[in-house]
């Protein structure tokens, strides 16, 4: 069985002049958690659109396998309707209304939010609007999920329990996941393998695998090491020391 979930063969983006990538190639499997870092602007979230398929390369193939949910940077919660109502959006591909129900209960106590199905989303903080959100995109059968800087409108701690959360979350309803990010301890904390791209046109130069449970504590020395080597690459620190975390990707 081909466990390749994800995947971009030799592809190439451009818009107008610009080329955002070119000849990428990446494999994703299924079941693994990728965080993909890098400069402002090199098309990370052009990674995400590419992968979801609302966007499509000038040159090369994308392929994706099984249902696709995507988060977004602020959450995209319709404010007329409940906590309950904007989750059961994610499991409308449910016909039996019985278990369309249990589907939903569940998804309630498993973003711990059971006493605020009623409540409309600006009741409720940023960090459990992203819950919602979070539920919605893990209802049902997806296979996929994408984030695009989900948590990057919280404060430190917010994220910092965001991220618990997540990997909770993920513990119970397993999926793919694709998370963009500027924040690179999140990434260190979660991902199986970090992607640490060039600025345009984007290439991937250093792939880490963080050896650790999720969710990682910050200060874990793996963490702390691959945050500096992700630094490193971008230049933003000075220390040329070889870390055992990196893979060099020619």
């Amino acid at each position: 069985m081909n466990d390749k979930a994800l995947a971009t063969e030799n592809v190439s983006v451009e818009f107008d002049s610009i080329h955002v990538f070119r000849d990428l190639t990446l494999e994703i499997s299924r079941g693994e958690f990728v965080a993909v870092v890098g400069p402002s602007g090199c098309g990370k979230t052009t990674l995400l659109n590419l992968l979801s398929g609302f966007l499509k390369p000038t040159a090369g193939h994308v392929i994706s396998s099984g249902r696709v949910r995507m988060v977004y940077q602020t959450d995209s919660l319709f404010p007329w309707q409940t906590v309950a109502q904007n989750i059961a959006l994610g499991l409308r591909n449910i016909d039996d209304d019985k278990e369309r129900a249990n589907q939903l209960e569940k998804m309630l106590r498993l973003i711990k939010l059971d006493e605020f199905a009623s409540h409309y989303p600006h009741q409720l903080s940023g960090g459990m609007r992203q819950r919602v959100e979070l539920a919605r995109a893990l209802a049902g059968d997806s296979d996929v999920l994408l984030l695009d800087e989900p948590f990057s409108s919280l404060d430190y701690l917010a994220r910092l329990h965001m991220r618990r959360e997540l990997a909770r979350m993920l513990k119970e309803l397993p999926r793919t996941v694709v998370l963009v990010t500027h924040d690179i301890e999140e990434a260190a904390q979660l991902a199986d393998r970090i992607i640490v791209m060039s600025d345009r046109p984007a290439r991937i130069c250093r792939e880490l695998r963080p050896q650790l449970e999720r969710p990682r504590e910050p200060t874990h020395p793996a963490v702390v090491e691959a945050v500096h080597c992700v630094l490193m690459e971008l230049g933003l620190e000075g220390s040329q020391a070889q870390s055992f975390l990196e893979t060099p990707v020619a």
